[in-house]
């Protein structure tokens, strides 16, 4: 009797959270998903006298070679920027803290927070002064006698890459700093006392031991990543041409430049499975490794 009122009491804990969770989450997914079967549009006759197309806007996209160029943009971006990028950067910081000295690295670990609490546009006008051809990257090329060149233009993608591999490596390190502390320090000990190199204890004793924040932190940045506007749009617009076109940035011009909601969210809703299949990907998959 006292464990069933204890369950009682719990349900009705969590009931404003559930209902939070259904009216901001649920409630727009479901919503966009009614949106993506029909031909609204966000302004004119259609705005309001919209009609249902089933499936029309699904095929139209599947059909459409710019979106097959911002998937794969979005991939490359995601690839290189947070699981390659922030993953193992913000591991080789989160590894130097815990060696340095407590000093070093409460200064270390704040240089690197000043970035992520950046926000994204002020982020984006800084790389773009530092990346223009008359920036300060081009300025220390040619102190070093070394043509300047247009970042901006030729290498879109890699001053992308780069710039959110600088904001958004704080939050991985912070997750690895938490994982490393967690980790028995007499296993290490003890490991390294019967012969272990410093490769074979990461290898087969940290990185098993941290698999768990590993996983979480690998679907945290995918995600965060995977939706990631603000920043592309102020560095570079998605531009030049389609080079830097990513998901988020073409369903942003297909319902609210070119004013197609329906399509816009029938993108919306690719990209939300897109993230859904990557999340259970990455529990099967790491958890099979470690």
């Amino acid at each position: 009797m006292l464990y069933s009122n204890q369950v009682k009491k719990a349900r009705l804990m969590i009931l404003p959270a559930v209902f939070l969770i259904l009216l901001f989450y649920a409630g727009p997914v479901l919503l966009a998903v009614f949106y993506s079967f029909t031909d609204k549009m966000l302004v004119g006759i259609k705005s309001k006298n919209w009609s249902f197309v089933g499936l029309e806007n699904y095929m139209v996209m599947f059909r459409d070679r710019n979106f097959y160029l911002s998937l794969l943009n979005t991939i490359v971006f995601l690839f290189f920027s947070a699981i390659i990028g922030q993953q193992v950067l913000g591991f080789f910081l989160a590894q130097l803290c815990e060696n340095a000295d407590r000093h070093i690295a409460h200064i270390t670990s704040l240089i690197v927070l000043i970035s992520w609490v950046t926000p994204e546009v002020v982020v984006s006008f800084i790389f773009f002064a530092f990346l223009n051809p008359n920036g300060s990257l081009n300025g220390f090329l040619q102190m070093l006698h070394l043509k300047p060149v247009a970042w901006l233009y030729d290498h879109a993608m890699l001053a992308i890459i780069f710039t959110n591999i600088w904001r958004g490596t704080a939050f991985s390190m912070l997750m690895f700093q938490a994982a490393l502390k967690s980790v028995d320090s007499s296993v290490k000990e003890a490991t390294y006392i019967d012969g272990a190199s410093g490769w074979q204890i990461l290898t087969r004793i940290t990185l098993p031991m941290i698999s768990g924040s590993i996983m979480t932190n690998t679907i945290l940045i995918t995600l965060q990543t995977l939706g990631l506007f603000g920043l592309i749009y102020a560095l570079t617009g998605g531009g030049p041409g389609f080079k830097t076109t990513t998901l988020p940035i073409y369903m942003y011009d297909k319902a609210f430049a070119a004013y197609q909601i329906g399509y816009g969210t029938a993108m919306a809703i690719v990209m939300l499975a897109f993230g859904m299949i990557l999340s259970v990907v990455y529990v099967k998959k790491l958890g099979k490794d470690f």
